[in-house]
């Protein structure tokens, strides 16, 4: 279990007094249940063994190339050693860094046409732009000849990868662009920061919908490059991240033996990791130790704020206990109003990113300082937000099928003054494709039109966060193949192929190919009718 490598906080640390949410209700925590077993503790032996997936045969890949397949799975290391075959590897616990020949970087050659200078240039005025999109640096970047890092001083290389970093969802084409960046920085034998190996990682392992082996893969030969060969040793946020992929790919035992390699380099727990611990339980369906992992997450001084509200609402479903996390949802909302004068948090990512941040850093050095963390719990509101709403709408569109309480939510929401979102009207359209088109439903035409109405409306206005994307034609389509006829199938594809933001050929080849098989099924539904 994890519990035997996962060590509660010291009851003795001060807890945050008043304004956090108590979850030890009867129906929501038995207090005498204690979710952790063992007494494993910090500063474990001096070494520890991970196993390594083993690697053989891989090949360096030519100038340019990313070294990473299309699926996100590792295949080589341009410039640095190969993976090494052997599938044990010592970790030194001795804190001593290995050295490492990175440092004795050749002076950065001057561009030599005009062309080069003019891009140089153009990419460091698109850098200090702070609206500049990720494909307008890259593209900018790919203009200087390779590497092109080595154009670049030791600030301008940091934050070029610094803005690659920021991003709301991790993406394949993102994970491809940030590698490539971090391939060229290894061909021009210019070091990395362990924040930007870090980055490297969570591109790796959380890029695709579905976290699988070929990722998890990917995050261990990372981590292995990173310690062993760059002698950067891993700090919480490395074994945060390394922990959230083995869990997300239900590789529970390894998720294990990460936290007890934590464990045994005496690193401690940042507010994430708690965050983390709760997540994990919700995943393995343990009600209780997500209770738990909450509760050692106040005890050991962490802040909470919406964010964590929101991971124990969807690990109590997860874990089959819907009604418990509509208590917690319910508590929330109480808590809103009666703190006067508090608005619901915001719901823009790169906020939500800042405070996130700014409460681990409070974690880390205000955790003796009960007054100050009071203080701190004090100001945070912790009402709904979209990502709240979002988790429900979520569990009774896949789950439970019922409309009125997705009609409920919407209600609230507007109530809340949280607008409505692109990914809400995904939901909803979702819920049409699954319970639409059968005898007595809730989900009927009618309604899927008012909704249909809506999602054009607040497209042509240009209301903030609703676009017409890839998933968004994909799951329309759907609503209607299910709820309509062929016919009119054909007529929203019309409206909706001028509003649609085609990214590339692939999307579209996609989505057209949905669109032949929908119409070749209702044609045969119809001969068989």
């Amino acid at each position: 279990m994890l519990d035997y490598y996962y060590e509660p906080c010291d009851k003795s640390t001060s807890s945050i007094g008043g304004g956090v949410p108590e979850l030890a209700s009867p129906v929501l925590l038995s207090e005498n249940e204690n979710a952790l077993d063992g007494n494993h503790s910090h500063g474990g032996p001096g070494h520890a063994k991970i196993q390594w997936p083993e690697r053989s045969g891989e090949t360096t890949p030519s100038r340019g190339e990313s070294g990473y397949g299309d699926n996100g799975s590792y295949m080589s290391q341009p410039i640095t050693s190969v993976v090494n075959n052997s599938t044990t590897c010592d970790l030194d616990h001795s804190g001593k860094d290995k050295s490492f020949a990175l440092d004795r970087r050749k002076p950065p050659p001057e561009p030599y046409t005009m062309r080069d200078r003019q891009n140089l240039h153009r990419l460091l005025d698109i850098l200090k732009g702070p609206q500049s999109s990720h494909e307008h640096i890259y593209e900018a970047y790919s203009r200087l000849p390779s590497p092109g890092v080595e154009y670049l001083s030791n600030e301008e290389r940091h934050l070029l990868l610094h803005r690659l970093s920021v991003i709301e969802v991790k993406t394949k084409k993102a994970m491809l662009r940030y590698l490539r960046l971090v391939d060229d920085v290894k061909a021009a034998s210019t070091p990395l920061k362990l924040s930007e190996w870090n980055t490297a990682l969570a591109y790796a392992g959380r890029c695709f919908p579905r976290v699988e082996a070929p990722q998890v893969e990917s995050a261990l030969h990372i981590w292995k490059e990173m310690e062993q060969d760059a002698g950067v040793r891993s700090g919480s946020t490395t074994f945060n991240i390394l922990f959230d992929i083995a869990t997300k790919a239900g590789k529970y035992v390894l998720a294990k033996m990460i936290l007890k390699e934590m464990n045994a380099r005496g690193v401690e727990y940042s507010r994430f990791s708690y965050v983390g611990f709760i997540y994990y339980h919700g995943l393995k369906g343990d009600g209780t130790g997500v209770r738990k992992a909450y509760r050692d997450l106040v005890d050991a001084g962490g802040v909470v704020d919406t964010a964590v509200m929101n991971c124990v609402i969807a690990s109590l479903i997860r874990s089959g206990e819907p009604s418990a996390a509509e208590q917690v949802y319910e508590r929330m909302k109480r808590m809103l109003h009666e703190k006067t004068g508090q608005t619901v948090p915001s719901s823009d990512w790169r906020q939500e990113r800042k405070l996130g941040r700014d409460l681990d850093r409070a974690f880390r050095t205000m955790r003796s300082d009960r007054q100050q963390l009071d203080q701190l719990q004090a100001e945070q509101c912790l009402a709904p937000n979209l990502r709240t709403f979002s988790i429900f709408m979520d569990y009774h569109v896949h789950i439970t099928g019922e409309l009125r309480r997705v009609a409920a939510l919407l209600h609230e929401m507007q109530h809340l003054d949280i607008p409505l979102n692109g990914r809400i009207f995904l939901k909803v359209f979702k819920g049409f494709a699954r319970h639409g088109g059968v005898k007595y439903t809730a989900w009927t035409t009618q309604r899927l039109e008012t909704v249909w109405e809506a999602l054009l409306q607040a497209s042509d206005e240009g209301i903030e966060g609703v676009h017409i994307m890839k998933w968004m034609v994909i799951w329309v389509i759907r609503a209607f193949a299910r709820c309509s006829g062929q016919e009119r199938v054909l007529q929203v594809w019309e409206e909706i192929r001028d509003r649609w933001k085609v990214v590339d050929d692939d999307e579209k080849g996609a989505v057209e190919h949905l669109l032949r098989n929908v119409l070749e099924e209702a044609s045969a539904e119809r001969k068989h009718q």
